[in-house]
């Protein structure tokens, strides 16, 4: 392939100054200083022996570019997006036609925020600051790696002759090892997750090096669609990501409105008899031609369009849908749990719409589980939030204190909003099989529970040790992918079926309460 000029004049120019002023003619320095000595004498060797190296010092600065180095990221010394993007504008180019192979990742922690709300941001620094440790070193020094957010990182990889899509996911793997081990904060082991994205060269568009970042992204968007600690790598299926419009929240609206947000169902069972003891409705949406749309890219488009308070209506009339099937197939789903943002606990009428809905569907109260995030009660909610809560308690219905432990809800507003259960959040519950302090964090909260007499769930339960471990140690219902993960309503009739029918010949899980 014929070089242009330019591009010509620029391989002459670096390959000259690398041989001039590069490690090579340190090997003639001896001899240079020699003959200066053999035709001068002392002064001619005194003035190459100083002279020399000075002069190879200052010729060679200005044989190099005058680009200033990247910026570097405070925290962590990493470059930031700018020389990341230099750099795989570089690797780009030299992977064209040279048969060499690279591959972009990037990474992003999940659940970043639930992190700094529940420990703080000096935490959250730490925490990020020990991640960006754990992936240098999983890497190799001539691979580049760079902080492009507060909790997104991108790698692309130095080119070789070998690299397929397996030494990739192999490598992903790594990662998430190293990242996924437990952080130590102020006697506090901390545990994080997180999704990776991996977009190989071959794959990326013609011509754009930005095209292939925005490739790895697409992925990482797919990775973390699936859920957390999830990899995927860019293909053909993948590229309808990046025609994303910019009108989501026209999108997410047309949605709402024609049906296509739709409630899937995670189980949540009993420790005592492992059978189901409820479900709990997620909102998600499907698109016909993106796919799944994450929660965390759809519902700040619906709260931005004012659009909270039906799609929770819509929830609330697919669950109690759901329970009356669920009851027509003979099956015993006891409560739905349905969740309620500060804006919708806000609507003076949601009491009695919520009477309404009940009385329409022919079910009791109790069958419906509201549930609040402990946040809304730390805040100093409102009268009409206050109300509300109040109200929906008195009505029957059960009230669902979520994410406990991130905020800092009181006792007092335990027992004034009539709370049934606590929701034990996901970052207490991770990898506590496996860490005595997690497990003390845990027997704190339960001991609180039953002396308020407070049922008990724990979410983000992934491992069998974990169930066991909060068996064990009094917590009355367990939810988790390790249980069942998020499905549309016409697989749960089976899933409850196979699961029951697991129960015939399984032994009780034993437990001891506090």
């Amino acid at each position: 392939m014929k070089l242009p000029n330019s591009r010509l004049l620029q391989r002459v120019r670096d390959g000259f100054s690398q041989v001039v002023f590069g490690p090579p003619m340190l090997a003639f320095l001896p001899a240079l200083t020699l003959g200066a000595f053999w035709f001068g004498g002392e002064t001619a060797l005194l003035v190459a022996a100083l002279g020399l190296p000075l002069m190879f010092a200052v010729l060679g600065s200005l044989m190099r570019d005058k680009a200033p180095a990247p910026g570097r990221d405070a925290l962590t010394g990493m470059i930031l997006a700018d020389g990341f993007q230099a750099r795989v504008k570089s690797i780009y180019h030299r992977t064209e036609d040279s048969g060499l192979k690279s591959a972009l990742m990037v990474l992003e922690i999940d659940d970043h925020d639930d992190l700094i709300a529940a420990h703080g941001q000096d935490a959250g620094d730490i925490v990020m600051q020990r991640i960006g440790e754990r992936i240098t070193a999983t890497l190799r020094h001539r691979d580049t790696v760079a902080r492009l957010g507060r909790n997104r990182f991108a790698i692309c990889l130095a080119p070789v002759m070998q690299l397929d899509l397996e030494l990739c996911i192999q490598l992903a793997g790594r990662l998430q090892v190293a990242v996924e081990e437990p952080v130590a904060v102020d006697g506090t082991s901390l545990f994080v997750s997180c999704s990776i994205g991996i977009c190989q060269r071959h794959r990326a568009p013609k011509g754009a090096a930005n095209g292939w970042i925005e490739c790895a992204v697409a992925a990482l968007d797919e990775a973390i669609s699936v859920g957390p600690s999830s990899i995927r790598a860019f293909s053909n299926d993948t590229h309808v990501h990046l025609n994303r419009t910019d009108n989501l929240l026209e999108d997410a609206a047309m949605a709402l409105e024609n049906g296509m947000i739709q409630a899937w169902f995670q189980p949540q069972i009993s420790t005592d008899t492992g059978r189901v003891s409820g479900f709990e409705a997620l909102a998600r949406w499907c698109h016909p031609v993106k796919g799944m749309i994450p929660p965390s890219s759809f519902l700040p488009a619906l709260e931005q369009a004012g659009l909270l308070q039906k799609l929770s209506q819509q929830m609330v009339q697919q669950a109690l849908t759901a329970i009356k099937a669920w009851d027509a197939a003979g099956l015993n789903v006891p409560s739905v749990g349905v969740n309620f943002a500060t804006d919708e606990l806000r609507d003076p009428a949601l009491v009695n719409r919520i009477r309404w809905e009940l009385d329409r569907f022919g079910l009791r109260p109790e069958r419906l589980t509201i549930e609040v995030l402990e946040t809304v009660m730390t805040d100093q909610p409102d009268e009409v939030v206050a109300r509300n809560i109040k109200a929906l308690g008195e009505l029957g219905c059960h009230i669902d204190l979520d994410d406990f432990g991130t905020g800092h809800a009181s006792i007092a507003s335990v027992r004034r909003f009539r709370v049934s259960r606590i929701k034990i959040d996901r970052s207490f519950v991770t990898k506590s099989d496996h860490d005595p302090e997690q497990q003390k964090l845990i027997a704190a909260i339960l001991t609180m529970a039953e002396r308020l007499e407070l049922q008990t769930l724990a979410e983000g339960v992934e491992t069998v040790g974990e169930h066991a471990l909060l068996a064990q140690l009094g917590c009355d219902h367990v939810q988790g992918f390790g249980i069942g993960r998020p499905m549309p309503f016409d697989q749960t009739l089976d899933w409850v079926v196979t699961h029951e029918a697991k129960l015939q010949d399984a032994p009780l899980i034993g437990r001891q309460r506090h």
